[in-house]
Formats: structure tokens, sequence, C-alpha cells
């Protein structure tokens, strides 16, 4: 999958903040590494909506509902 477009600098700041490459994790169609995520790869999304979150938070439908809620 194809990550959502951010400048470098924003990719930086993401990198060293939460100590992954986000724009890698979801390439490999896997959700963050913990304590973000659960590092399990990617498998279904619920909606349209839900599979653009992934490509912009890298967060699997399993975190994105522990995140924002069902």
């Amino acid at each position: 999958m194809n990550p959502s477009n951010k400048t470098p600098e924003m990719e930086k700041v993401l990198t060293e903040l939460f100590g992954v490459d986000r724009r890698e994790t979801i390439q490999s169609n896997h959700c963050l590494p913990p304590p973000l995520g659960c590092g399990k790869p990617t498998t279904q999304f619920r909606d349209e909506l839900s599979e653009r979150e992934y490509t912009i938070s890298g967060l699997c439908q399993e975190c994105q509902d522990k995140f924002f809620g069902t």
C-alpha cells in the first residue's frame, strides 16, 4: 500500500519521534510496532475511510478501533 504524502521534514520528525519509518511500515503492509500499534501484518479494512486512515497513520483496523473507537 502507498503511504500518504508528507514533506521530507515531517517524515523525519515522525521517524525521530516514534522510532520507526512510517513509510516503510505502510509499504510492507504492517501496522506500526508497539507501543504505537500492534506490528502485525495488515489484512482487511472495514471501509475505504479506514483504509485511507492506514495510509496516514499506519494503524491497522484493530488498532484504529482501539484508538478511535469502533
